[in-house]
């Protein structure tokens, strides 16, 4: 089966416009870390997340259960132990429900990082994270 992964760039980033499943994927991706995310700074962020690794390269995947209350200018980057690293933006949150995915550009080392972090930069506070393992 084809992928319904559709790539497009904006501002620099990668950013994956329409869900990708893993079911439509069959073997040509793995995922390599998963974990759940829990809300911060008095938002309700709910839902599974993973990295997968791709013939293209590592993508971030938020579960169909992925969940956001909302909030201004949120978008999906990693960290580590607790800190968001600007330098890891992946682009701005595609919907506050449901699947989507996120390329992680080829300059990043996902084993750098251990959470996915839902990142609102207007205020510079975190809407929620997952640690990944």
């Amino acid at each position: 089966m084809k992928s319904l992964l559709k790539i497009k760039t904006v501002a620099g980033f990668l950013v994956a416009l329409s869900l990708m499943t893993f079911s439509l994927m069959g073997n040509a991706a793995t995922a390599v870390k998963t974990g759940e995310f829990s809300g911060a700074n008095d938002h309700i962020t709910t839902g599974q997340v993973s990295i997968v690794q791709t013939p293209e390269g590592y993508a971030v995947v938020l579960g169909s259960d992925f969940s956001l209350d909302g909030a201004p200018d949120p978008k999906v980057g990693l960290g580590k132990n607790g800190q968001y690293d600007p330098k890891a933006l992946l682009g701005k949150l595609i919907s506050n429900n449901g699947q989507s995915a996120y390329l992680i550009p080829a300059s990043v080392d996902v084993n750098n990082f251990n959470e996915v972090f839902i990142w609102c930069d207007q205020f510079s506070v975190s809407l929620g994270s997952a640690k990944i393992k």
